[in-house]
């Protein structure tokens, strides 16, 4: 059997008596698409952040290729070469013009050169529609424009896995389309993620499996054909009535 890519087991994290995550296992395997969906509040975001090491989890085993990283004494550095984030807030800096925002990461990180860096960063800026924004500074751009720059600044570390969340809920309607169709054409690619999304029908076409959380674990998961056409719990059946409507 292929060892996953992602793999955590009894997953648990408590922010002082505030459980968020319960004893929640995930598998992921290379190239799959795993939309968490859920109400606010259902552990989704943390859960992304502790697979990239951002959050020290409480109790549970994450492994990324068999080997485990939620020890305390692995390096996340060495994580986050192989595993990229792209936040609902950008998380841009502002001080740096759009090359250098998606050059900087892989040459202080991942030693790549600096010519290297920034063909790569020009070549996906060109793909996404983004070349002529190359010299800008962030807040010269739109928010749909500063999320897609996000994508790109992730997607030139050549993450093995990419870990989104909620990444349309800052953007007015019209510009979610634009951050999706980049989120498309990575998954058409091949790419492994896992993503936390209230665009229900993005999640319908794109993940190859959707998890719904509800207090803090995964209540029921499935294709979305099993999880959107036949859910069998009652919780999944009310929450998307509400947000289907």
């Amino acid at each position: 059997m292929t060892t996953p890519l992602i793999e955590v087991e009894g997953l648990r994290k408590s922010y002082g008596d505030r459980v968020v995550l319960r004893d929640l296992s995930l598998s992921v395997q290379r190239h799959d698409v795993v939309c968490l969906i859920g109400s606010s509040g259902s552990g989704k975001s943390t859960l992304l952040r502790c697979l990239d090491l951002l959050e020290p989890i409480d109790d549970g085993v994450i492994r990324l290729e068999g080997k485990e990283i939620s020890d305390p004494l692995i390096d996340p550095r060495e994580v986050r070469r192989r595993v990229g984030m792209v936040f609902q807030a950008y998380n841009l800096f502002p001080h740096l013009t759009v090359l250098d925002n998606c050059t900087l990461a892989q040459v202080k990180v991942h030693g790549v050169g600096r010519d290297e860096a920034r063909d790569r960063a020009v070549d996906l800026l060109g793909r996404f529609g983004l070349a002529d924004k190359a010299g800008a500074r962030p807040d010269a751009l739109s928010g749909g424009q500063q999320q897609r720059v996000a994508l790109v600044r992730a997607l030139c570390t050549s993450p093995e896995v990419l870990l989104l969340d909620e990444i349309t809920a800052a953007l007015d309607p019209e510009l979610v389309g634009e951050v999706l169709e980049i989120v498309r054409a990575e998954a058409r690619a091949g790419m492994t993620m896992v993503l936390a999304t209230h665009e229900m029908d993005f999640a319908r076409e794109v993940a190859t499996r959707v998890c719904f959380l509800d207090a803090g674990g995964i209540l029921e998961q499935g294709t979305p054909e099993e999880l959107f056409g036949a859910p069998r719990e009652e919780r999944t059946r009310r929450f998307l009535a509400r947000v289907l409507r």
